[in-house]
């Protein structure tokens, strides 16, 4: 080998090393752009809500929980056999207080679930 082609490849690792500290100044300046642009809309945002303008509690305590069985209102029926319902039509379908309060629970001698591995109904 002779000296140019030790010349060309150290002239390689020069530029490589130049590259390098090109794009980590980059990268750098790059973040504290970021940073800074984060701090302004900080700013520039309302304050956190101070103590006194916490919510607080109603003066009746907390409020709880209620736990009751709904059934469906009746769905629209068509006045005609041949007559469509469409989706405005039918509104929307709510729900009333059950009179039956009592939770439904699984039948004796079903499986419990689809595909669970129990004899089922027979």
């Amino acid at each position: 080998m002779n000296a140019a082609t030790y010349e060309a490849a150290a002239g390689g690792q020069v530029f490589g090393y130049v590259l390098v500290l090109v794009a980590g100044v980059a990268i750098t300046a790059g973040l504290v752009w970021a940073v800074r642009l984060g701090m302004n809309v900080r700013r520039r945002e309302s304050a956190p809500p101070r103590p006194d303008e916490q919510p607080t509690l109603p003066p009746d305590g907390p409020v709880r929980e209620t736990r009751e069985v709904r059934e469906p209102h009746e769905v629209p029926r068509a006045t005609e056999e041949s007559e469509r319902l469409t989706p405005h039509q039918l509104g929307n379908v709510g729900t009333r207080r059950a009179e039956d309060q009592r939770r439904p629970r699984w039948s004796p001698g079903s499986s419990g679930s689809f595909g669970g591995g129990g004899g089922g109904r027979t």
